[in-house]
């Protein structure tokens, strides 16, 4: 499927979505814990579904304060519509946004994408990094969902952590911010921090870990005089998580009283700001920095930047980048290396 014309493709743009108000964050949080390749147990969905609904009510009472002091709403619903509709006016296209965990959106979605007459549906997550906990669990969610004809039309771009427009947007928005708050690069660490997987997601074949680390070194090129770091955010739940952590980083970052006095906090796996910017970082992470008598700053997510706009209508018409439903997603019965070969070296100790 190539050369088509405007009209002949549509675009999905897929996005987890975040509670509109402070009333809907328990039954996002439902949806996201209820997802079993975001959750991974090996309890019958049933079970499942009852206990991490269960827990799902419990940290919803624990963060709405959390979200209080974000504005009582995740900004990620506005900024997927409102994205979807500057690339729509840019590319003359249909543009249809996806809010993974809020079920209550899926209706209007699913009967918009069913009347469509494209021949070709271009689904575009806003995750840059492949993970089957992310774009994969969206493929899994849409084969269950989507006939069979639908399907068909379906070309995803798995990811992008090094496309050329993509890295752009990411040095412009940075290059930006540093001059904005005249942060020279010699006297500058970047740490850019990620989402966090489960190491044993890696180390059963998951791509994101790799795929940050491509898209880190990147865009620290562009950076040669600043220090650069890597670190992982958000851990939930027990078991080894992706490190360095970007808490256990920011406890242990020692100023050096020649040149390194200020540290910009970069989210590197995020392109729309939402709690893990500005509540995690902005509210938790800087503060361990000041105490340790750094400059502390947060660099601002891609959000609806033009430029950021532009370089998805790239990677839209990049066919490189093009995938199919069946190959996004995790066969759930799959087990890879830990429990054989490496048994006893893997770090998720299998």
């Amino acid at each position: 499927m190539s050369d088509l014309t405007e009209k002949d493709y549509a675009c999905l743009l897929v996005n987890f979505g975040g509670p509109r108000n402070l009333e809907e964050i328990e039954s996002f949080l439902q949806e996201l814990l209820c997802d079993q390749d975001v959750i991974r147990t090996n309890l019958p969905p049933l079970i499942h579904k009852i206990i991490f609904s269960r827990v799902a009510k419990k940290r919803a009472l624990k963060i709405r304060e959390d979200y209080e002091q974000i504005g009582s709403k995740s900004p990620i619903f506005e900024d997927t519509e409102a994205i979807a509709a500057m690339l729509q006016e840019s590319l003359h296209i249909e543009v249809i946004p996806f809010h993974r965990y809020l079920k209550g959106t899926h209706s209007h979605f699913f009967s918009k994408v069913n009347s469509l007459s494209q021949k070709e549906l271009r689904i575009l997550p806003l995750f840059p990094q492949f993970s089957y906990a992310t774009t994969g669990s969206i493929a899994r969610f849409f084969l269950s969902r989507f006939c069979g004809k639908i399907l068909q039309k379906m070309l995803w771009i798995k990811s992008y952590p090094s496309q050329t427009n993509y890295i752009d947007s990411m040095q412009r928005v940075l290059r930006d911010f540093l001059l904005e708050k005249g942060l020279s690069e010699e006297e500058t660490i970047l740490l850019f921090s990620a989402h966090g997987i489960p190491q044993k997601f890696v180390c059963t074949g998951d791509i994101y870990q790799k795929e940050c680390e491509l898209s880190f070194e990147k865009i620290r090129k562009f950076f040669p005089k600043a220090q650069h770091l890597l670190s992982y955010q958000s851990k939930f739940g027990k078991g080894l998580w992706l490190t360095p952590s970007t808490e256990d980083m920011c406890k242990t970052l020692v100023p050096n009283t020649k040149k390194r006095k200020n540290v910009v906090l970069v989210p590197l796996s995020f392109t729309s700001d939402h709690i893990e910017t500005l509540f995690e970082i902005e509210k938790l992470y800087l503060p361990l920095l000041q105490e340790r008598n750094f400059l502390a700053f947060r660099c601002p997510a891609l959000n609806r930047e033009t430029h950021w706009i532009d370089a998805m209508g790239k990677i839209l018409s990049d066919p490189s980048l093009f995938a199919t439903t069946q190959m996004l997603i995790r066969h759930k019965e799959y087990k890879l290396g830990c429990k054989n070969c490496c048994k006893n070296s893997c770090l998720c100790k299998g």
